[in-house]
């Protein structure tokens, strides 16, 4: 059985309505980029630094560091504004299955391409409580503000390992709904797990090694190496 499940926040756990694509999009097109659409899908899932510094390159803007800076906190404001307006929830069944999970003894980590500044709030706002023990929701956060670089570096993966104190890669799950998802759950050397609550759809997904893909993380509690023994 598994000893950690790690997961995506934004489309894998929580639904946003799509508004961390809205923020990042808009944030990248007012410094003049063109972004596609295939551009934005490859490069969610990501650390929104790089992600701004690849599409604006992509869009043909030249990315410096001080335009990266302005379109960041552009993407921050922005986020924070629809957030207000449009407040996120959790996707249906997804915190019974963590319940589920944690209630086998196995931990559970949410990690994600915002740093602590925009994760910790919308984590309150949602009422999930970080820590071991009851009146808990996840045993762990990891964001890009405790790593050096972000998906699909298995870091943030890593570093969940280390707060929830499971030392065996094969014994972790790692789910979520981009490609850099898939990515970091290859590379970091566990279960790899793609699902159908984001933008993407199996086929986009399973063109990139995996282990699963599932209709969403209330799937992975039915999974064999997620049962007890």
């Amino acid at each position: 059985m598994i000893e950690l499940a790690v997961f995506d926040m934004a489309g894998t756990t929580v639904d946003d309505h799509g508004i961390v694509y809205i923020a990042l999009k808009d944030a990248v097109e007012e410094t003049g980029a063109t972004v596609a659409t295939a551009d934005l899908q490859e490069w969610m899932g990501a650390d929104k630094i790089s992600a701004i510094t690849a599409l604006m390159r992509l869009g043909n803007q030249k990315p410096t560091e001080q335009r990266v800076a302005a379109a960041f906190v552009r993407f921050r404001e922005i986020l924070a504004e629809r957030y207000a307006a449009t407040p996120p929830v959790a996707l249906p069944g997804v915190e019974e299955a963590m319940a589920i999970l944690r209630g086998r003894g196995i931990k559970v980590a949410l990690t994600t391409g915002f740093d602590d500044a925009v994760a910790y709030p919308l984590l309150e706002s949602l009422g999930w409580a970080v820590g071991a023990g009851t009146g808990t929701t996840v045993d762990a956060v990891v964001t890009t503000s405790d790593v050096v670089a972000g998906r699909p570096a298995p870091f943030m993966i890593h570093r969940a390992m280390e707060k929830t104190g499971v030392h065996n890669v094969r014994k972790v799950l790692a789910a979520g709904d981009t490609v850099v998802d898939v990515q970091a759950g290859r590379n970091a050397g566990g279960i790899s797990v793609g699902v159908l609550t984001g933008k993407l759809s199996a086929k986009e997904l399973a063109a990139h090694s995996h282990d699963y893909i599932l209709a969403g993380v209330v799937d992975i509690p039915g999974l064999a190496e997620a049962q007890l023994a």
